[in-house]
């Protein structure tokens, strides 16, 4: 009796095996991806460096800059909390250079948004002057 239950136990388990592998009409098959060949792979594209003085170590404008605060509100190419220095130099030229030292000395609202630049009354005109030459130095 035990060989019959195994030799039926065998049976059932070919027949479902093979019925559960069979060609049946109407099913629909797992579809296998393939490889797309129409697109290429992306390529990383190149970030273009920031157009900056190429002595800015030795620029007297940039080290006023450095001994300040500036650099806590703006970057040269990116705006930071203030405009970044490229914008600046987009949006003025060298006849502003008086009106925008007295801005650095006086602070000021609005040019840029809500956010205002906060006076910098311990700058001297001429050192606020060579500050701006330099801003306007990166004009690209």
């Amino acid at each position: 009796m035990k060989k019959q239950l195994t030799n039926t136990a065998v049976i059932l388990s070919v027949l479902i095996m093979l019925l559960s592998c069979s060609d049946k009409k109407g099913t629909t098959p797992i579809p296998i991806p393939v490889p797309s060949t129409e697109q290429p792979a992306a390529q990383p594209v190149p970030v273009p460096k920031p157009v900056v003085s190429t002595n800015v170590s030795n620029d007297p404008g940039f080290k006023l800059i450095e001994g300040a605060d500036c650099l806590a509100c703006h970057k040269i190419d990116t705006k930071l909390i203030g405009p970044s220095y490229q914008d600046v130099a987009a949006k003025y030229t060298k006849t502003d250079v008086d009106q925008l030292a007295q801005k650095i000395i006086d602070g000021g609202k609005g040019n840029w948004g809500d956010i205002p630049m906060t006076p910098h009354e311990g700058i001297s005109r001429e050192d606020a002057k060579q500050m701006v030459k330099y801003i306007l130095s990166l004009k690209k």
